[in-house]
C-alpha cells in the first residue's frame, strides 16, 4: 500500500538540525526539503522576537507563505540559571562569533561558578505553519549542567559543554540517543504526534 509523502520545508540552513528533523519525521512519510531546494534561500525572516516561541513563528509562518508550502521552523537555545536565563534566545549569536566562540564566552561567564550551581536546561520550540496562516507549537526541554571542559567530538553548538543525567555532554552520544534524550528530540516527537493526529 502506498502511502501518500508530506513535504515540508524546514526554516534552517543548519545541517545538523536538518538531520535531526529528518531522523525522526520521515518515519512518519514526511519528506524534509531545504530552503534551497524549493527556491527560499533568499529568505531571511528577522528573528526580532523575545521568546523561542515568537522567533519559531516569525520563520515558519514566512515560508510557509512565500513558499505556498507547509513550513517547519525551530528556535532553540541553552538558558543557564547563574546567568538568569542567559544566553536563552541568543544562544546562536552570544559571542557574535561561532560555536567555538559561543562555548568559551559563555565559560567566561561562569568563571567561579561550582559545578552544582551551573544548572542548565536546553529548551526547543518548534513551529509547523501552513500557507494559509494556521499553525502551532510544541516545546521540549532538557536539564543538566555546564561542564569545565569540553568533552566529545559529536552534536554543535554548547553539546561538549552540556552534561546531562549521565555524567556524558551532548558530544559524546549518538545522533540516535540524542534524538532520544535531548530537548530537540523531544520537541519533534511531540510534532510527529501532532502531525500524525492530521492525517
Amino acid at each position: 500500500m502506498n502511502v501518500e509523502k508530506t513535504t515540508f520545508v524546514v526554516a534552517s540552513h543548519n545541517e545538523h538540525k536538518l538531520k535531526e528533523f529528518a531522523r525522526i519525521l520521515e518515519p512518519l512519510n514526511i519528506v524534509i526539503v531545504t530552503p534551497s531546494q524549493c527556491g527560499g534561500e533568499g529568505i531571511e525572516p528577522v528573528e526580532d522576537g523575545s521568546t523561542f516561541e515568537e522567533n519559531a513563528v516569525i520563520k515558519a509562518t514566512e515560508f510557509a507563505r512565500r513558499l505556498n508550502m507547509p513550513a517547519l521552523a525551530d528556535d532553540s537555545g541553552i538558558c543557564v540559571d547563574a546567568l538568569d536565563g542567559a544566553p536563552g534566545v541568543y544562544s546562536a549569536r552570544y559571542s557574535g562569533g561561532d560555536d567555538d566562540d559561543n562555548n568559551e564566552f559563555l565559560l567566561k561567564n561562569l568563571e567561579g561558578v561550582p559545578f552544582e550551581k551551573r544548572t542548565a536546561r536546553y529548551v526547543c520550540v518548534i513551529c509547523c505553519a501552513y500557507p494559509d496562516g494556521k499553525y502551532f507549537t510544541v516545546r521540549g526541554e532538557c536539564e543538566g549542567r555546564i561542564g569545565f571542559e569540553y568533552r566529545g567530538e559529536n552534536g554543535f553548538g554548547y553539546d561538549p559543554l552540556f552534561y546531562f543525567e549521565s555524567g556524558k555532554t551532548f558530544a559524546e552520544i549518538s545522533g540516535e540517543e540524542k534524538d532520544r534524550l535531548s530537548h530537540r528530540g523531544k520537541a519533534l516527537r511531540l510534532l510527529a504526534e501532532r502531525l500524525s493526529e492530521r492525517q
